[in-house]
């Protein structure tokens, strides 16, 4: 009988190449981000040397990979996360005849946030200014709105796209009936 332990280890080296060549990085660039020599980078992902804990640490901090991913026994590229739509986390008590679908996993709160906005006719959702320097990419999907970030003020057609300072109060509003938008919230 085989060790888990030891087919988890036999999988490294392939995990370690997988990493690098799907950043599209060389042998030279991991070396330089990480810290650690080309030659033990080249020889780690052919299996020919095993990696202290502190080199992993280093080449998966590089890489921008998950440490505990990166040694479980599943490959991250072979699983999907599902969320069914009965389940997204939704928030109805937010500005008025607005409901906002929170799309985005929990650990990105703060840095990229994914939302669905959808207004009945004449809801609007009012924000307060978010961090400095945070922005707002929002996409309308069906309906009108009409955008003020600030002094400024658009109005948004089915299919248009305003990026937007969100550190400064800001409003999207339907107009002319119900809508439904696409909100991007980077740095909040």
């Amino acid at each position: 009988m085989t060790d888990p332990h030891d087919i988890i280890l036999s999988q490294l080296p392939a995990r370690l190449k997988e990493a690098r060549q799907g950043q599209g990085l060389s042998l030279e660039a991991v070396a330089k981000l990480s810290g650690v020599s080309r030659s033990m980078v080249s020889q780690i992902e052919r299996g020919e040397s095993s990696p202290t804990i502190a080199t992993l640490w280093n080449l998966t901090r590089a890489l921008q990979v998950d440490f505990a991913g990166l040694l479980d026994g599943a490959s991250s590229a072979a699983q999907i996360e599902v969320l069914r739509s009965n389940a997204v986390p939704t928030i109805s008590n937010l500005g008025t005849g607005c409901k906002v679908r929170i799309l985005s996993p929990p650990e990105e709160a703060g840095r990229h946030e994914v939302y669905e906005l959808i207004f009945s006719a004449g809801g609007m959702l009012d924000s307060q200014p978010h961090t400095r320097g945070a922005r707002e990419h929002l996409t309308v999907i069906e309906g009108t709105v009409e955008l003020r970030s600030a002094e400024a003020v658009e109005l948004l057609a089915q299919g248009d796209t305003a990026r937007y300072a969100a550190d400064v109060p800001h409003r999207i509003a339907a107009t002319n009936g119900a809508a439904r938008a696409f909100l991007v919230v980077q740095d909040s």
